[in-house]
């Protein structure tokens, strides 16, 4: 059974008043401190947590695991633990993909971030964004270019399903998933065009960044990327998720697209050629209504309901859920997210409420460590 890994960045915010808080370092080194106290196996203090682009988020990392039960457990663990470091700086933590309130972000310290924020400008000073990213194994570069070419009708309905970011400075954006705009502002993140091969996705790699224009590998923001770190394919598009238990039905629908299109290559059947302009168009459309309005269908490209396009993309992988046990918690994470809303919903409902974007993100920092 294919393995399955999540990273998720968490927004570092002030508990009363929401702010995002510039507090990364010293929640950092409050887990270097706790982790050097209690050695794992290897001897070394090791943890999950990292830095990223600004000092207002941190981000995490989970084991590979087969079991999505192991897979709940672990992102629960983890969130837990971020919250308990948070704690030591002042700051808590919240799973939302934006900040409700008006914030100027700090790049964080070293060359590679210098570089970043002088080459983009404001596209980096203003990148304030939590993404979740799945990581699902495969045999070879080979199989992964071939489940990158087959799943890429498919992965605006996840933005769709994950859509946790409907403010942005202040303001209601009018879109789901606000933070996939600003993703996108990135030259090269978003839908790519088939490959075909495992060389010809590494040479246009090489060439993309021979350009000069970005740093390194870790810069191809491709919405499914092969890892450059691990024998895994790389999903990038969701917004991180308000539940913890999301990104788990993200994992195991994401596992069940890459053995669809591995069996699918391993048949002989081919990428469906639906051009990249399209498949833009698909993904603003699912970040701009997330599940409350009308999405693309990933097979015809016409606009349909988003109960419409989920329900395609559950028979789309159907088999490979059944075959990995996976088919009664997907259906149960569809229809909870059907009746209860995603995170964007569940923000919204807040503000409607009569609460202050600061109660609104407070309320979701309590709701991210919540089982």
């Amino acid at each position: 059974m294919r393995s399955v890994g999540v990273e998720e960045e968490l927004l570092l915010v002030d508990a009363r008043s929401g702010a995002p808080l510039a507090v990364s370092g010293a929640v950092l080194a409050a887990a270097d401190h706790l982790a050097w106290q209690r050695p794992g196996p290897s001897g070394r203090g090791d943890h999950e947590f990292e830095k990223e682009l600004q000092k207002e988020q941190l981000e995490f990392a989970t084991k590979p695991v087969t079991e999505m039960g192991e897979l709940q457990e672990e992102i629960f663990r983890i969130r837990g633990e971020a919250a308990r470091h948070a704690a030591s700086a002042g700051a808590v933590v919240a799973a939302v993909a934006t900040s409700p309130l008006s914030v100027r972000p700090s790049l964080n310290v070293g060359p590679r971030y210098r570089w970043m924020g002088e080459q983009f400008g404001l596209t980096a000073q203003e990148q304030l964004t939590c993404g979740c990213h799945v990581h699902v194994s495969v045999a070879s570069d080979e199989e992964g270019v071939a489940v990158l070419d087959r799943i890429r009708p498919w992965l605006a309905v996840l933005v769709a399903l994950s859509a946790n970011s409907p403010f942005w400075q202040g303001e209601d954006s009018g879109y789901g998933s606000y933070r996939s705009r600003v993703w996108n502002r990135w030259p090269s993140a978003g839908p790519v065009d088939v490959f075909g091969s495992a060389d010809r996705y590494h040479e246009q790699v090489r060439t993309m960044i021979d350009t000069g224009v970005l740093r390194d590998e870790g810069m191809i923001y491709f919405d499914a990327r092969l890892s450059a770190d691990y024998p895994t394919v790389e999903v990038r598009v969701a917004d991180v998720c308000l539940d913890g238990s999301t990104p788990v039905l993200l994992a195991a629908l994401i596992r069940g697209l890459v053995e669809t299109a591995a069996r699918a290559w391993q048949d002989g059947e081919p990428p469906a050629r639906i051009g990249t302009s399209l498949l833009r168009l698909a993904s603003w459309r699912a970040g701009r209504s997330g599940l409350e309005g009308p999405l693309l269908h990933p097979v015809s490209m016409r606009e349909t309901s988003a109960e419409h396009a989920v329900e395609a993309l559950y028979q789309h992988v159907r088999e490979a859920l059944e075959d990995h046990g996976d088919d009664e918690r997907v259906r149960e994470g569809i229809a909870h997210l059907h009746e209860g809303g995603n995170g964007a919903r569940i923000q919204r409902r807040l503000r409607a409420g009569g609460q202050t974007l600061a109660s609104v993100v407070t309320r979701c920092a309590e709701m991210t460590i919540q089982r």
